[in-house]
C-alpha cells in the first residue's frame, strides 16, 4: 500500500509560478534594477530562489535583494495574490487522509517561505502531517537526497511513497531515492514530453486527480502480486 503521498509545493498544491514572477520583479523595481522576462522566470522555474536570482537577474546584490524578499514576500500573502490553495486541492488532500494516506509536502524553498503554511490555523492544518523544506533538509531537488530526512524521520520505505511534483526535477529525485513519481501538469508551464518517461509512474492533468491516480498505483500493485 502506499502509506505517503509527498507533496510538492510550488505549481503542485497551490498555482505560484505567475504571483512569484510578479513578486519578485517587485522586489526588483524596489532595488531600482530592469524587470525580468517572463520566459527567463519560467526556465528558472524550480530553482531555488538566490540561485536562481543571478540568472533572472545578472548582476543582482544578492545580500541585498534577501533582504528585501521577505517584507515583500509577507505583503504578497497577505494580500491573497499567492499560496492560496483552492478548495478542490484541499478536499483531494481529505480523500488521502480519509484513505489512511499520510500526507506531507516536500519542497525547496526557504523556511521562511513555507512557515505560514504550516500554522496551526492554516487551511492545511489536520491534512499535511509533516513539511520538508531548506531548513530541514541538507539536499535540494533533484538531488535524491532531498528525501533523506523525511525517510530517516517517518520511518517510510522509498516503495511506500509517491511523491507529486510538476516538474522534471521532481521526477529525477523522487526516481533517484526510489519513489514512484506522478507528473502534475495543471500550471502548464511543463508539458509531459519535457520529462523522462522512465520516472513518470503517472501523469495528473489537474491536483483533484490526485486521490484516484494513488487508487489505480495501489491497484496496480495489488493486482500484480496475485498469483
Amino acid at each position: 500500500m502506499i502509506r505517503a503521498v509527498i507533496v510538492d509545493v510550488n505549481d503542485t498544491l497551490c498555482m505560484t509560478e505567475a504571483g512569484s514572477f510578479d513578486l519578485v520583479n517587485d522586489v526588483l523595481a524596489r532595488m531600482g534594477r530592469p524587470p525580468m522576462s517572463r520566459a527567463v522566470h519560467k526556465a528558472t522555474w524550480g530553482e531555488v530562489l538566490l540561485d536562481a536570482m543571478p540568472r533572472r537577474s545578472p548582476g543582482v546584490d544578492l545580500h541585498r535583494f534577501a533582504e528585501l524578499f521577505p517584507a515583500a514576500h509577507q505583503e504578497y500573502l497577505a494580500d491573497g495574490r499567492l499560496d492560496v490553495i483552492p478548495p478542490e486541492n484541499l478536499a483531494a488532500l481529505d480523500k488521502l487522509v480519509l484513505a489512511g494516506r499520510t500526507v506531507l509536502l516536500l519542497t525547496s524553498r526557504a523556511e521562511a517561505e513555507i512557515e505560514h503554511m504550516l500554522a496551526p490555523d492554516h487551511v492545511l492544518a489536520g491534512r499535511v502531517t509533516g513539511a520538508y523544506h531548506q531548513g530541514n533538509t541538507r539536499f535540494r531537488k533533484p538531488d535524491p537526497r532531498a528525501f533523506d530526512e523525511l525517510l530517516a524521520e517517518t520511518g517510510f520505505t522509498p516503495g511506500e511513497c509517491v511523491y507529486v511534483g510538476d516538474s522534471p526535477g521532481d521526477a529525477v529525485a523522487a526516481g533517484g531515492a526510489g519513489l514512484r513519481f506522478i507528473a502534475c501538469l495543471q500550471s502548464g508551464v511543463r508539458r509531459l514530453d519535457e520529462f523522462d518517461p522512465s520516472l513518470v509512474t503517472a501523469a495528473i492533468e489537474v491536483f483533484p486527480d490526485l486521490p484516484a491516480a494513488v487508487d489505480q498505483l495501489d491497484a496496480v500493485k495489488g493486482a500484480a502480486g496475485k498469483v
